[in-house]
């Protein structure tokens, strides 16, 4: 969903002032493990959108950085948001409920579309914006001097969004900065610049998360984290193996595989027909008469794209 600022909305800037601050990971958690980035700013001046390498994962007009979190229990877990460089606290907010926006529900924002929240300033007309945090867990107050690294509360689900996510929004005066490409905004492409640390970097898609299940479960069951089973007995009424991802584009393929203690059970490859910010596929066999064999089983989900893998990830299971 469109993310607003707390008045910090401006027009894209071409290019960032000299002496720009470098920016650290704004949350506590491991990128491609524990974390990934669902979104990045639109540099698409028209409706359409396109994220600075040309690549589908943004959309119309979003002004920041997503870092999103694979399930709703990671979020109910708590995953702290850090602050990205050193500053003095703006403003804040809390109370917002966490709750996945309906549409109907907009206009009960009343424009507090960021959510739970905090700005600060990082001097010289720099300021950082931190959106959709869990309710209650804004550990700071304005003018507060903070420091990079410092935890500043919780990743949470508050305001208009649709997935537990930090949005980051980096401005210099009253210009939106893409700190992938702060010299490019408004033409995507190749950029050599960013104003990120190392190892914060680009990623066109992958998987969040894989699992096995009885069945083929339910999207909101994945994203709550609650899918996905390390157990199950050797009457189960089926074997199935799933991969959740983000940032499918059309050709991808996905390739599901199963193993287990005689063998191969399952190996097959959905070819993706179209762009989606998140979706998942799932695949199996129902459990042969007289049960599944007892042991470890191995689920493996690959996604390729162009030929090349895209991500990877490997699971066991216990079957007994």
């Amino acid at each position: 969903m469109r993310t607003h600022s707390l008045a910090l909305i401006g027009a894209l800037a071409a290019f960032p002032a000299a002496g720009a601050p470098t920016f650290s990971l704004p949350v506590d958690c491991e990128l491609g493990e524990t974390c990934f980035i669902q979104n990045y700013v639109d540099h698409d001046e028209s409706d359409g959108h396109l994220d600075h390498t040309c690549g589908p994962l943004s959309y119309d007009g979003h002004k920041g950085t997503d870092f999103a979190l694979p399930t709703t229990d990671a979020m109910d877990a708590g995953v702290n948001v850090m602050a990205a460089a050193n500053g003095v606290v703006l403003g804040t907010r809390d109370g917002m409920i966490d709750k996945v926006i309906a549409t109907e529900d907009i206009p009960n924002l009343n424009g507090k579309d960021c959510g739970n929240g905090l700005s600060i300033d990082h001097g010289d007309g720099w300021v950082s914006q931190y959106c959709h945090m869990k309710q209650g867990s804004v550990a700071v107050s304005q003018g507060d001097k903070i420091a990079r690294g410092q935890v500043l509360g919780q990743i949470g689900l508050s305001g208009r969004t649709q997935f537990p996510h930090l949005h980051i929004s980096i401005r210099q005066g009253n210009r939106v900065v893409d700190p992938f490409a702060p010299d490019h905004l408004g033409v995507c492409g190749e950029a050599n610049d960013k104003l990120w640390d190392d190892g914060i970097d680009y990623v066109g898609g992958g998987l969040i998360r894989i699992g096995f299940e009885v069945g083929v479960p339910k999207f909101a069951s994945i994203k709550s984290g609650m899918a996905g089973r390390v157990r199950v007995p050797s009457q189960a009424k089926a074997l199935v193996l799933f991969g959740y991802a983000f940032g499918s584009r059309p050709n991808d393929k996905m390739t599901l595989t199963i193993t287990g203690p005689q063998g191969s059970v399952f190996d097959h490859t959905v070819i993706l027909e179209k762009t989606q910010a998140q979706y998942f596929r799932a695949g199996g066999k129902r459990t042969p008469i007289g049960g599944w064999p007892k042991g470890t089983y191995q689920g493996a989900v690959t996604i390729t794209r162009d030929g090349t893998q895209l991500d990877h990830q490997a699971i066991t299971l216990t079957v007994d």
